[in-house]
């Protein structure tokens, strides 16, 4: 007689021969005295000595699952153990299952079940030896009883009992892994991105409507707001490039960790610092800036490490999307909680949410795929794409940065982008107000499209270069088309909105405006991983920093135009940087890494 190792789910009855379900592997040993139970097993491993051959095969206690017998393979050379499916090796089978032997053998014809399993040999070959029948019994599925001996190898480990297929007519009944169990980890990071900026900008905007009721409350005159909003930037511009540098150096989840953490600090302490006084209340609000300052250049070095350049667009339009999402949270929520339970509610509740998001954070998010022990080697190899996990960076090359035109190109079109779109959601609701003659509720309401639309489009921006990229259009091209459309695009609308004379088209404009605006994360916003994503941080804190200072210099600037002008000049400013800014872009900007 010889043996083979197969479990398949059957009918119980033997009619059922000639069918069997998928066959998996397993390696297992055992010693031949004292006497063990015999481990599912689940190949085929063909002859022996005898020139027989039988299969090994199981029944089921706990479920009424029953092996089927399969015919011999006479004189067949052994077959060893495969590898294949190896991570299935540690499932454990839920019921108790029992193993026999088919015989070949004519006289002892019939299911014979081992007590004792010598091992395999070091090549993974079977080679049993066998006794004499101690024992018969009738019946058709059970005979004689043998004993098997061989050289032994070890005990047999609790986890190597694998049962593949599942009930008489399902084989899908076995257990498998849950469906957040297959979630990419790469992409578990990028949601827990998404929530970080949705909470730094619904914790930024909550002070524009929280505002109104404190200014009443404390006296303040428009000057004193005006220093209060201002004063979130003096903290934001000086993390900008810092925060790039730790990021590169300390690895992205730490940097962004520490962000959330201190600006939603910050946002509970506002309530108590504006009550201590001003000057409390101006160091806070620039505390915060320096919190949500690191956010954008940690998420920019981490996600470098984790997103292949097939998904980057996407990836990155997704998490940019939570900014707007935040906006919108942010303002349809805080009217609610102000006029529910007081203005000090806004940052008590939405300050608290950043401790959920750091637990999650702690425990899932690490700083490349190198350090996550979850991440499976299938899904490395695939972020990697052939390339070498590297160190981070001790030092910032400031020169060789500095001396590339691309880098540039990022610094001078993250201005002239900025420019356009500061400007057109700070003083949006004056637009709507002044020279739409909205009152102030619809003005607020209409604020919150162009969020919307932004948050939309960037999505739909990011699939469209992802999907540039995978039919072959080189990076460079395709940030150059998505970058132009983010320039173009609201030069067009912008240049329309002057030109038009009824509400609802003017509202419009404004939309179409910001949307094509949101096509720019998957031109510049992405192009810092493009060229240089071990400096990704640094990168997006250079550029992102003439970004803050557009929006500071364009703001004064656009109450100063309309002072001595009108909107059709505001207008004019912001559509000529855009024009700016496409040039620069596609004479100096490259998707190629120019930075090592």
């Amino acid at each position: 007689m010889a043996t083979g190792a197969v479990l398949s789910s059957s009918s119980s009855s033997p009619a059922a021969a000639g069918k069997h379900d998928t066959m998996m592997m397993i390696s297992y040993s055992s010693t031949s005295s004292p006497r063990t139970r015999w481990p599912v097993c689940s190949q085929l491993v063909a002859g022996d000595r005898n020139g027989g051959t039988g299969r090994h095969v199981a029944r089921s206690t706990g479920n009424q699952l029953s092996a089927h017998i399969q015919q011999p393979l006479l004189n067949s050379p052994p077959m060893r153990l495969c590898n294949n499916n190896a991570g299935l090796l540690k499932r454990r089978l839920l019921s108790r299952v029992d193993c026999f032997l088919l015989s070949s053998d004519p006289v002892t014809n019939g299911w014979q079940k081992p007590r004792n399993l010598a091992g395999l040999d070091s090549a993974g070959v079977l080679q049993p030896e066998y006794r004499a029948p101690v024992r018969k019994q009738r019946g058709d599925c059970r005979a004689e009883q043998y004993e098997m001996t061989g050289a032994p190898m070890g005990d047999v480990p609790a986890e190597a009992a694998v049962l593949v297929g599942g009930d008489a007519a399902s084989p899908e009944a076995v257990s498998s892994p849950a469906w957040w169990q297959q979630f990419p980890k790469r992409m578990t990071i990028v949601v827990l991105c998404f929530f970080s900026f949705l909470l730094c900008n619904m914790d930024r905007v909550n002070m524009s409507i929280a505002i109104l009721p404190m200014s009443a409350e404390f006296g303040w005159s428009p000057a004193t707001v005006g220093l209060i909003q201002s004063s979130f930037f003096w903290g934001y511009l000086l993390t900008q490039i810092l925060g790039g540098i730790w990021a590169d150096r300390f690895g992205g989840k730490v940097v962004l960790g520490f962000g959330v953490v201190w600006w939603s600090i910050a946002t509970i302490l506002t309530p108590f610092a504006a009550k201590l006084g001003l000057p409390f209340l101006l160091v806070v609000r620039a505390f915060m800036g320096i919190g949500e300052g690191v956010a954008m250049p940690a998420m920019n070095n981490i996600l470098s490490k984790w997103i292949p350049v097939s998904e980057r667009s996407r990836s990155l339009a997704l998490v940019y999307s939570g900014m707007y999402l935040g906006s919108v949270t942010g303002l349809a929520f805080s009217p609610f909680l102000i006029s529910k339970f007081g203005w000090p509610s806004v940052f008590y509740g939405f300050g608290s949410l950043g401790s959920i998001w750091f637990t999650l954070w702690q425990l899932k998010a690490r700083s490349s795929p190198s350090e996550d022990p979850e991440v499976t080697e299938d899904e490395k190899r695939h972020i990697l794409g052939g390339s070498t996990i590297k160190e981070p960076v001790s030092s910032i090359p400031w020169k060789l940065i500095l001396s590339k035109p691309a880098v540039w190109a990022l610094i001078v079109s993250h201005f002239c982008h900025n420019w356009g779109t500061f400007i057109l959601l700070t003083w949006m609701p004056t637009y709507y107000n002044q020279v739409l003659k909205f009152n102030l509720t619809e003005s607020g309401l209409l604020c919150v499209l162009p969020w919307l639309t932004m948050a939309v489009f960037a999505n739909i921006g990011g699939w469209i270069a992802d999907t540039l990229v995978a039919k072959g259009v080189s990076i460079t091209n395709v940030r150059k088309i998505m970058q132009s459309i983010g320039f173009l695009g609201p030069a067009l609308f912008l240049t329309l909105l002057s030109k038009v004379r009824t509400p609802a088209m003017a509202v419009l404009c404004m939309a179409c405006s910001q949307g094509s605006d949101a096509f720019s994360q998957s031109g510049l916003y992405s192009n810092h991983q493009d060229i240089g994503p071990r400096y990704a941080g640094v990168l997006l804190g250079l550029s992102n920093t003439a970004g803050v200072l557009a929006g500071v210099f364009g703001t004064a600037a656009t109450g100063y135009i309309l002072q001595k002008g009108s909107w059709d000049s505001v207008f004019q400013v912001a559509v000529l940087l855009y024009i700016v800014g496409t040039v620069v872009w596609n004479v100096f900007s490259t998707g190629e890494r120019i930075l090592e």
